[in-house]
């Protein structure tokens, strides 16, 4: 895991905004990117929360092809300019309806998923660094989740797919090694911090809702998946990482050398959300995916954090910090005291170390899972092999050292 922190609010988007944020007075507030009128149509419809996120928009690109798809709901906390160019650009493709709104507001909810035939919720706070108070993310990832899935059910919503972490498995320990895990293994997260605890009871309640009765008589379908560390163009992780070391001459700090990940491309996961949407809407299908949970991962060789932050970015002169690192195990217990520093001072004084047991475990661990189950019960083979992911996430890189050094030549002048 890169070790910037990221704190995110329904994908990747800003977490406040001045534009109106799905008021009661009006039962949904629509944007409507193609303008299309009327609501009631043939075919079927999908919401995507968090869809104006690193994930979401990958997947709203992936659904705009489906067959026979009319209608595309888009909810999140607010829109970056960017990112509704990017929607309008497939207005000539389908009926893409944005709603800038809050996870935590019902009457919301009850709007966006009105005459929706299936929901993939990607939406949720991530942070890895306990920045974010422990409440917020507990009631973005948990109670919005939960207000979710019980407007699925007044809106008789037949198919909910749930974005849920590698984190909900661990790891629990850097001493501990894992490598090609399965879904058959019992593997759970037993850290208390707010994101992987919250993304732990947040999957629960989803495979939980499994089989719920709908309000037309029909049933709740639910499954959910566990993507590995998601890299690629637009990541916040990666931006993050690569504009710090650009400010410190080009050099990446070299603090995950210990651990061996199989991470995964955006657009795999991507991906692999269309096929288990497809599969919990055949008949055929959804008796043996529904409930289940499934490992995302692809082709991307097992390696560190640290070689693959290298490997994506050495072609434009970046290189790793040469210098010793601490072991793991000072790591640690300096990461405890400081959590205990931050607790004693917490009464008045707000301190975030930089650094906590939770991230100096998940960046030194040997922590490997198949896509097997997925291959099986999906069909699931990457869209992407590991050198067209490399390249796209190169080249993308290359256009951030590009956008830094023109930023720097308009201060100097």
């Amino acid at each position: 895991m890169s070790m910037e922190s990221l704190e995110l609010s329904f994908g990747l988007s800003p977490a406040s905004s001045s534009r109106p944020i799905c008021p009661p007075s009006a039962f949904w507030f629509l944007v409507s990117v193609s303008q299309c009128p009327g609501l009631a149509m043939e075919g079927w419809s999908c919401l995507v929360t968090g869809g104006g996120g690193f994930l979401g928009q990958r997947i709203i690109r992936l659904l705009v092809e489906e067959k026979d798809l009319q209608e595309i709901r888009v909810l999140d906390k607010v829109f970056r300019p960017e990112v509704r160019e990017e929607f309008s650009k497939l207005q000539s493709k389908i009926k893409l309806t944005l709603l800038e709104g809050d996870i935590l507001d019902e009457q919301c909810l009850k709007g966006a998923c009105q005459g929706i035939s299936a929901v993939i919720h990607t939406a949720s706070v991530i942070d890895i660094r306990n920045a974010v108070p422990r409440e917020t993310i507990m009631n973005v990832n948990v109670k919005g989740t939960q207000l979710l899935l019980e407007a699925c059910v007044q809106a008789s919503v037949p198919v909910f797919i749930h974005t849920s972490t590698i984190e909900v498995a661990g790891p629990n320990s850097y001493r501990e090694i894992i490598q090609d895990g399965h879904e058959e293994e019992h593997h759970e997260s037993a850290w208390s911090s707010p994101y992987p605890y919250s993304k732990k009871l947040a999957e629960k309640a989803v495979l939980a809702a499994n089989g719920w009765a709908l309000r037309n008589g029909g049933a709740l379908h639910t499954c959910a998946l566990r993507p590995m560390y998601i890299y690629g163009e637009g990541s916040a992780f990666l931006s993050a990482y690569m504009h710090g070391a650009l400010k410190n001459n080009g050099i990446l700090t070299n603090h995950c050398r210990f651990s061996r990940v199989n991470p995964v491309y955006v657009g795999n996961v991507a991906w692999a959300h269309i096929l288990a949407l497809r599969a919990l809407r055949d008949p055929k299908k959804v008796p043996n995916i529904q409930g289940q949970f499934y490992y995302i991962s692809d082709d991307t060789p097992h390696q560190s954090y640290d070689d693959l932050n290298y490997t994506l970015s050495k072609e434009w002169g970046f290189c790793l910090d040469s210098r010793m690192s601490l072991p793991i195990s000072l790591q640690y217990w300096l990461a405890f005291l400081l959590e205990i520093v931050s607790f004693l001072l917490s009464p008045i004084y707000k301190y975030s170390p930089c650094f906590n047991r939770h991230l100096v475990t998940l960046s030194n661990s040997v922590f490997t899972f198949s896509y097997k189950k997925a291959q099986r019960d999906l069909g699931y083979e990457p869209l992407y092999t590991w050198e067209e992911a490399k390249q796209k996430t190169k080249e993308w890189i290359g256009s951030l050292v590009k956008q830094y050094k023109e930023t720097l030549k308009t201060k100097i002048h």
